[in-house]
């Protein structure tokens, strides 16, 4: 169980994440690359991304074991200001701060040891680590550049095709928590986060492979929704790092259960159903979207049917331009990037 303690100060000090963090989504999707579940959702994903990857990743899968620990420095803070603010700061990390973490990579290699529980390995023996992994700790810094290598060839092949996608489902699940922190503040907002997060105040629970307290002391938390985070949230491991809680996105979940298709580029996506996309009744639904409506907000801002709001945000779904997040008895519409172009160059309009 992980607990995540709260004082005033902090509840005043949560927020969002404005956009995905791409060295989390690049991160986590090697775990979804490497793991045989949620074939449904990313069955095809992993394919076309195996069959896009021609660089070097055996690093990478020294790094990130399938389970358990990985280094924080992989996703730094900057991560979310975008991926070349998130690799610059990658670029720019300690030698110390490396070597510690991958020590502490090399002496568990499993989620206990990671979090300070006590070691299979006792008695001051040696610990058996990876051949690469060593070179690495041994390298240090110098490594880098490898690294880096790994990470943009791997990013090119699994998650950048992917990225428009991911986006719109960011910004689903950021419409729907600030509703809910419209409604009822930071307390309505954390009371809102998918079921594998229960807020009972003043601690935020969630179901974790180990026993973990985290204490805020007044830093606030910085909440990011992901779309490869799968199951359980994840944290940084060091404490004195800024609070950063990362959890699956309740759009990408509820897509899943919903139509069970596996992740596809959207620019596929849009070439597969935009020839749906016609005529002036659609435009101004679209447009009446707004920042966020439910169905019958956007009957009544576009004056048409209950039933034609439905199923023009159904074609427009499927076209790339909206997503839909059930939220409550309702559904929750958001407008997509590409929804969002769309209307700024006046294309949808007949």
């Amino acid at each position: 169980m992980l607990r995540i303690h709260f004082t005033g100060v902090d509840l005043a000090r949560v927020r969002m994440a404005g956009r995905p963090d791409a060295l989390w989504e690049t991160i986590l999707s090697f775990h979804r690359l490497r793991d045989r579940r949620d074939a449904r959702l990313f069955g095809e994903w992993r394919t076309e991304t195996r069959s896009r990857l021609n660089s070097e990743t055996r690093l990478l899968g020294a790094l990130i074991p399938s389970r358990g620990y990985f280094p924080d420095f992989l996703t730094p803070v900057e991560g979310q200001y975008g991926w070349d603010v998130g690799l610059d700061a990658l670029r720019g990390i300690r030698s110390e701060r490396m070597r510690r973490e991958l020590a502490l990579l090399g002496a568990g290699t499993g989620v206990g040891a990671a979090f300070g529980m006590p070691s299979a390995v006792s008695g001051g023996a040696d610990v058996s680590v990876p051949r690469r992994l060593r070179d690495f700790m041994e390298g240090g810094t110098k490594h880098l550049p490898r690294l880096l290598g790994e990470l943009r060839g791997y990013h090119r092949a699994a998650v950048e095709p992917y990225w428009t996608h991911i986006q719109a489902q960011i910004e689903a699940e950021r419409a729907a928590r600030g509703r809910a922190l419209l409604d009822g503040g930071a307390d309505e907002l954390l009371a809102s986060l998918p079921p594998m997060l229960r807020w009972r105040a003043p601690v935020l629970e969630c179901d974790y492979p180990v026993d973990r307290d985290v204490r805020l002391r007044g830093r606030g938390l910085l909440l990011q929704p992901s779309f490869f985070c799968r199951r359980t949230a994840v944290t940084l491991h060091d404490p004195e790092l800024p609070p950063v809680l990362v959890y699956p996105a309740a759009a990408q979940l509820a897509s899943a259960s919903a139509t069970g298709e596996s992740i596809r580029p959207l620019e596929e996506q849009r070439q597969r159903t935009l020839g749906k996309l016609v005529g002036h009744t659609r435009s101004v639904v679209l447009r009446a979207i707004g920042d966020g409506a439910t169905t019958s907000e956007l009957a009544r801002r576009a004056g048409v049917s209950l039933a034609s709001a439905s199923q023009h945000a159904c074609v427009m779904r499927e076209a790339g331009l909206v997503t839909t997040l059930r939220r409550g008895n309702a559904v929750l519409h958001t407008v997509t990037p590409l929804g969002a172009a769309l209307l700024k160059g006046g294309a949808v309009a007949s």
